[in-house]
C-alpha cells in the first residue's frame, strides 16, 4: 500500500494579506506539514519567499491569470514532479481532490444576485453573470468536473456546499466529502493594541466604560453580500426598545462606506454606528468588543464567525453561512434563516443587549471545546483519510 508522503495545493494567487482562500490555503498547507507530509503550494501569481510555493505565471502580464494558460503550466510542472496527491481549490480535472474555498459558482452567482434585494436587479445580475469570461469559464469546468463521475472527489467546507452540488450538479453522495472548515486558533492579542481601539470606539460615540455598552462587531470586505443594509434596519429596531444595555453597532471591512453612512443617517442610527474600516488583526477586534454579527446572504463557511467562535464570542449569523455547521444555535449563538428577515435579526440582536445571555453563551462555547473543534488541525486530520482512500481506489 502506497504512503502519502508529498502533496500538491493548487490555488490561483497566495498572498496571505489578502486573507480568505489565500489565507486558508496557507494555513493547511502549515497544518498538513505539521502532521509529516510535503506540501508545495501550486500558484499562478502571489508574493513570498517560502521554498515550497511555486509561483508559475509571475510574469504574465495582466493581475488574474487566464484557466487555460494556468491549466497548461501546472500540467508541465506535475508531468516534472511527483505529488501522490493534487488537491486544488479551482476546478481542475487532473486533480485528484477538488474543495472549492467560494463554494459553488452557480450558488454564489444566485446569491450575489439575491444581496441586491431587488427582483430586478437580481435577474439582471444573474443573466449579465455570464458577461464575465473568466467566471464563466470557471464555471463551465467546474459542471464539466462534476458530470465525469471519474473526476475528482469534492471536498465540502460545510454542509451548506456539499447541497449546492447536489443540487445544481446532481453530483451523487459518494464524490462529496464533508471537512468542515477550520482556522488556525490560539492567535495573539496586542492586548495594547486592543485597549487603544476600545478607547477610540468609546470616544467616536461619546460614550464611556460607565455606560456599559453592547459592541457588536460586523467584519467584511463586501458589505453588501454580508448584508449589511439590514442589520443598519435590524439596528433601527432594536434601538426603538426597552433593553437593559445599550447596543452599538462596529463595521469593519474595506469597502465604500458612504452609501451605508448615508443610510444610518436616514434610519436615524448614525450616533449608533462606528465605521472602523480595514482592521489587521480581527483578534484584537474581537477582544474589545461583545458579539460577532454577519447577517451574510451567502458564505461557503465564514471564517470571520470560526475567528469570534475561536475568542469565546456569541455569534449571529444566517442558514446561508456554512460555518452554522460548527456551532449550535440558541446554545453557541444565533442562526436566522435569512439576511432579509430584519425582525429576527434584531430579536437575535436584543437577545445579546442582557449579560447573563452574552455570558451563557461564551461560557457554551468553551465548556464545548469549539475552538479544538474549528481547528485547521482537526481540518488535516479529517483529510488524511480522505487523500488515503485516493490511493487505495488508485491501486485497484
Amino acid at each position: 500500500m502506497s504512503v502519502i508522503k508529498k502533496i500538491a495545493i493548487i490555488i490561483e494567487r497566495i498572498d496571505i494579506a489578502l486573507g480568505g482562500a489565500e489565507r486558508s490555503v496557507s494555513e493547511l498547507a502549515s497544518a498538513l506539514s505539521a502532521l509529516g507530509l510535503e506540501v508545495d503550494i501550486l500558484a499562478a501569481k502571489g508574493k513570498t519567499n517560502a521554498q515550497n510555493i511555486h509561483i508559475l505565471c509571475q510574469n504574465a502580464p495582466s493581475k488574474r491569470t487566464c484557466y487555460f494558460t494556468f491549466a497548461k503550466v501546472l500540467k508541465k510542472h506535475l508531468s516534472e514532479n511527483h505529488y501522490d496527491i493534487i488537491h486544488s481549490v479551482l476546478p481542475f480535472d487532473f486533480a485528484d481532490v477538488y474543495q472549492p474555498r467560494g463554494g459553488s459558482f452557480t450558488e454564489a452567482i444566485l446569491r450575489n444576485a439575491a444581496s441586491y434585494q431587488n427582483k430586478f436587479v437580481e435577474s439582471f445580475k444573474r443573466v449579465t453573470a455570464f458577461a464575465n469570461f473568466r467566471r464563466t469559464m470557471l464555471l463551465r469546468a467546474e459542471r464539466k468536473l462534476c458530470k465525469d463521475s471519474n473526476g475528482p472527489v469534492i471536498v465540502a467546507l460545510s454542509k451548506y456546499v456539499a447541497e449546492q452540488f447536489k443540487k445544481h450538479y446532481a453530483v451523487s453522495d459518494d464524490r462529496i466529502v464533508v471537512v468542515p472548515n477550520g482556522i488556525k486558533i490560539n492567535k495573539r492579542i496586542d492586548t495594547g493594541q486592543a485597549d487603544d481601539l476600545r478607547s477610540q470606539i468609546l470616544a467616536q460615540l461619546g460614550l464611556k466604560e460607565a455606560d456599559n455598552p453592547v459592541f457588536f462587531l460586523f467584519a467584511a470586505n463586501n458589505f453588501r453580500l454580508k448584508g449589511l443594509a439590514c442589520l443598519i434596519k435590524a439596528m433601527q429596531l432594536v434601538s426603538s426598545n426597552i433593553m437593559e444595555r445599550k447596543a452599538y453597532l462596529i463595521v469593519a471591512g474595506n469597502d465604500r462606506t458612504y452609501k451605508y453612512r448615508r443610510f444610518a443617517e436616514k434610519l436615524n442610527v448614525h450616533k449608533k454606528i462606528v465605521f472602523w474600516g480595514p482592521v489587521r488583526d480581527i483578534q484584537n477586534a474581537l477582544s474589545i468588543t461583545d458579539v460577532a454579527v454577519l447577517p451574510t446572504f451567502y458564505d461557503p463557511s465564514s471564517r470571520y464567525i470560526l475567528e469570534a467562535i475561536a475568542a469565546g464570542k456569541p455569534v449571529i449569523t444566517t442558514e446561508f453561512n456554512g460555518a452554522a455547521d460548527l456551532f449550535v444555535n440558541d446554545r453557541h449563538g444565533k442562526i436566522i434563516d435569512c439576511a432579509e428577515n430584519i425582525t429576527a435579526l434584531a430579536q437575535a440582536i436584543s437577545y445579546f443587549t442582557d449579560t447573563n445571555n452574552i455570558r451563557k453563551v461564551s461560557q457554551a462555547i468553551v465548556a464545548d471545546n469549539l475552538e479544538e473543534k474549528i481547528s485547521i488541525s482537526r481540518v488535516a486530520e479529517q483529510l488524511i483519510p480522505v487523500y488515503k482512500s485516493i490511493l487505495e481506489k488508485r491501486e485497484k
